[in-house]
């Protein structure tokens, strides 16, 4: 199975942000969350863009106490590291990841190892029977979506 060299958007998960290079390398992920953040005012905030972790993103967290205490935090402190925007919220740390729904924690870290999984998540297969060559999403997607 051949790998394709495009980086690919998660199935399910809105067009990219415009930031990327000029060889088509998409560093910012667009998303919506399936319940949202609540903000202290009571406002709900979605829609949120991540960008790809850095080797420093992954290796910071590693000192944290916390994360030390309790290894199950490093995602915590990770997506808040990796999310650069949610809502109309675009100073996104590690209390605002501890408030959100379990529900879109997952959401995150899903998306979080579908973006960073060796750079893409599609590759270029060959039907054994006709040798058409077509793309699969690895990253699977809704029923129906390959």
């Amino acid at each position: 199975m051949r790998r394709s060299q495009t980086l690919a958007p998660p199935s399910g998960t809105p067009a990219p942000s415009d930031s990327g290079s000029a060889d088509g390398l998409r560093t910012e992920f667009s998303f919506e969350l399936p319940r949202g953040y609540v903000d202290p005012s009571g406002t709900v905030h979605k829609a949120g863009v991540m960008r790809l972790a850095t080797a420093r993103d992954e290796l910071v967290p590693l000192r944290d106490d916390r994360v030390r205490e309790n290894p199950a935090y490093l995602t915590v402190v990770l997506l808040g590291r990796v999310i650069t925007r949610l809502g109309s919220v675009t100073d996104v740390h590690v209390g605002v990841i501890e408030d959100l729904f379990a529900s879109d924690l997952a959401f995150l870290q899903d998306l979080y190892q579908r973006v960073n999984s060796e750079g893409h998540t599609r590759a270029e297969v060959r039907c054994p029977n006709c040798e058409h060559d077509f793309t699969v999403n690895l990253a699977g997607g809704r029923l129906g979506e390959s």
